[in-house]
């Protein structure tokens, strides 16, 4: 029986409703290819609304978007509204209220795309990172002590909990598995300095990992050392594991060595639940309605929707138009790709749709 499924859609700011238009053009390519549907809901949610209305989310969106089989955004970001409003009050308040608990980020180098690291080719780099995406330093937890004075205090506490901890292992254990290249696990933390919150983390990963992962190897190394590999030898991991601060620092590292923002994308992705997609290269305000900015990381955003939703054959196509667009590209940088942003979605879409 052919799925149908419920997705929201927010195009954002800047470029996002760009972007957009172009990923739901290929998902409409998908859908008719591999005989399921999709119906579209869009949200306002961004800066131009936020300076219209004052709020970020109004009080029904959760409510609403826990309807839906997934979540498609473009862009979150405003050159008029301070940085950390529309982030804290969107990105962070959806992935903490809809319980998205992994941010699940592949880092894959394709054939034609440039990479800034010597003598390093798409057979060595390609692997994923598993980042916890709702505790750690993110909870907000801590507060000031005589702020603005010469004796003020600031803290910021790092809360990581055996059930967060554990769920956040189990999938990426889950993953390596599913994924079936290496069969291997690296937990990324820094047990010699961080000796309470990645006690609980190694202990459960060693835990899990040998009572019902046997046929996953596990590895551990520190972040700074996991940064030195993914530049000297990325060729080294399969799957990483690691928590919310640590991953969002190594995930940007990864979307470099992978050729750069203009092909990255991200899942906020709840296993149980509503999970959302999205390119990783933000709004890029000065791009907005040029025709010229990149569309390949909000189409490979669609990419990651399918595979999570279970269209996997649809996704692996997607994937494969991705390349074929790459391969004709002259660049992957907004303004010299030698195509306009729609040509580069009717590249992939034309592609998909066979």
């Amino acid at each position: 029986m052919a799925g149908s499924y419920k997705v929201a859609v927010i195009p954002g700011d800047g470029t996002g409703p760009e972007v957009v238009a172009e990923g739901l053009k290929v998902l409409e390519a998908a859908a008719q290819r591999f005989g399921f549907t999709v119906s579209q809901t869009p949200y306002d949610f961004g800066g131009d609304r936020y300076l219209r209305t004052g709020e970020t989310l109004p009080p029904s969106a959760i409510t609403e978007l826990q309807g839906f089989d997934a979540i498609y955004l473009g862009a979150i970001g405003h050159p008029d509204v301070r940085p950390g409003i529309l982030e804290k009050g969107i990105l962070l308040a959806l992935r903490f209220a809809l319980d998205q608990y992994i941010n699940l980020r592949p880092v894959k180098l394709y054939p034609n795309v440039d990479c800034p690291l010597k003598d390093k080719g798409p057979e060595d780099i390609d692997f994923v990172v598993v980042r916890e995406n709702t505790e750690g330093l993110y909870c907000g937890a801590g507060g000031f002590l005589k702020k603005g004075t010469a004796d003020e205090v600031a803290i910021q506490e790092s809360i990581n909990t055996r059930k967060g901890v554990e769920r956040c292992l189990r999938y990426a254990f889950d993953y390596t598995r599913r994924r079936a290249k290496r069969n291997t696990l690296t937990l990324c933390g820094k047990t010699n300095v961080l000796t309470f919150a990645f006690d609980l983390w190694e202990r459960t990963f060693r835990e899990v990992g040998e009572r019902d992962y046997p046929d996953i190897r596990r590895e551990y190394a520190h972040v700074d050392a996991t940064c030195m590999w993914m530049v000297k030898n990325p060729e080294w991991f399969d799957v990483i594991v690691t928590d919310n601060m640590f991953g969002d620092i190594i995930t940007d590292l990864g979307a470099m060595i992978q050729g750069g923002m203009g092909i990255a994308a991200g899942g906020n992705i709840n296993p149980e639940g509503v999970s959302m997609f999205e390119p990783i290269g933000g709004s890029a305000p000065k791009y907005t309605g040029q025709g010229v900015i990149n569309p390949l990381a909000a189409i490979a955003a669609v990419q990651m929707m399918l595979d999570t939703l279970g269209e996997r054959e649809a996704a692996r196509t997607v994937e494969e138009g991705i390349v074929h667009a790459v391969g004709q590209l002259k660049s992957l940088s907004a303004g010299k790709m030698g195509f306009s942003t729609s040509e580069v979605g009717d590249m992939v879409a034309q592609h998909v749709a066979g």
